[in-house]
């Protein structure tokens, strides 16, 4: 099979770019700064408020971040002497943070505007409450931030169950996948999937913004699925649960026959429950990719078919 693509981590997003793709998404406006601030590398895909270093104490202070002030740290912005105010804020800023955002549509102190004109630091308002703006911008740049790789597959929605289907060009993944949709699921991406790992732990597939939508069948050519099959087959995105391998049949082939012993698949350091069919003439492929996903929503609600009929066995054996 085709090697898993390289994994891609960005180092930084530009404060630029965060404004010009979550303007809408985070109710951003830009209120001081300047043109120059925009070029600032935001290098840590998380949001922090500077509650101490407001008052002065820098240690664990995560200078790399978005810095985000609510309420409360406007008010106590507000009860400082001019000088005080300007000092912290020169020194939070020494440290390098890539910008400011002010929660729950405050306005900037005329200190904070003029020093942030004068040394070139972004600052913005929203006029989402602070929780929600926290909530909100950390999913959003963990998804910036987050290890990418590709893969040399088909993924589908399974009665919920996200399966990668793998295997060398021309085994049949997309032929598979064809009949998935006619049986009622959906098509997530074909031939190339883009993962990415959210949280450290969800392993989020989506297609490439090319060829979403469409799939290669060999002899017929490009196919639009949503068109044919309706809008229900299609889904941006969904989280792997099962990897399926689809490998050419030998003569040396020992096929598992009883399920007994889960293997598992790595992607992204994140091991995936990882099942191999092999294909050979007369075989219902699509059928056996969907009966697996079934058994894998099985054993997430905890009924593992195999081990239980082990079980079963072994008490019968011991009477």
């Amino acid at each position: 099979m085709p090697p898993i693509k390289p994994i891609k981590k960005i180092d930084g997003l530009a404060v630029k770019d965060f404004f010009t793709k979550y303007e809408t998404t985070l109710k951003l406006e830009f209120v001081a700064g300047g043109k120059r601030s925009m070029n600032k590398v935001i290098k840590e895909g998380s949001v922090n408020r500077p509650s101490l270093a407001l008052t002065g104490f820098f240690k664990y202070f995560a200078n790399k971040r978005v810095q985000v002030l609510g309420a409360s740290e406007m008010t106590y912005l507000r009860s400082l002497p001019q000088e005080t105010l300007a000092k912290r804020l020169n020194e939070i800023i020494d440290r390098g943070i890539p910008c400011l955002v002010i929660a729950r549509n405050y306005n900037p102190l005329p200190t904070m505007r003029e020093i942030a004109n004068e040394r070139g630091l972004a600052i913005f308002r929203t006029s989402m409450i602070t929780m929600n703006f926290l909530n909100t911008a950390t999913i959003s740049l963990d998804a910036e931030f987050a290890p990418t790789t590709t893969e040399h597959g088909t993924m589908m929605d399974i009665k919920g169950i996200g399966t990668l289907i793998r295997g060398s060009s021309g085994v049949g993944k997309s032929e598979v996948a064809l009949a998935l949709i006619e049986r009622g699921h959906s098509l997530v991406a074909d031939d190339l999937t883009r993962i990415k790992l959210l949280d450290e732990r969800d392993l989020m597939a989506s297609a490439m913004e090319l060829n979403r939508g469409h799939m290669e069948c060999r002899g017929i050519g490009i196919i639009n699925v949503g068109e044919m099959f309706g809008v229900r087959s299609i889904r941006l995105e969904k989280r792997i649960d099962l990897v399926v391998s689809l490998l050419e049949i030998t003569e040396d082939v020992d096929e598992d026959r009883t399920g007994l012993e889960q293997n598992y698949f790595s992607l992204l350091g994140i091991e995936v429950p990882h099942i191999e069919l092999y294909v050979r003439p007369g075989r219902d492929m699509a059928r056996l990719v969907e009966v697996s996903a079934m058994v894998q929503a099985l054993k997430l609600l905890g009924h593992d078919p195999a081990k239980e009929f082990n079980d079963r066995l072994i008490a019968l054996m011991a009477k």
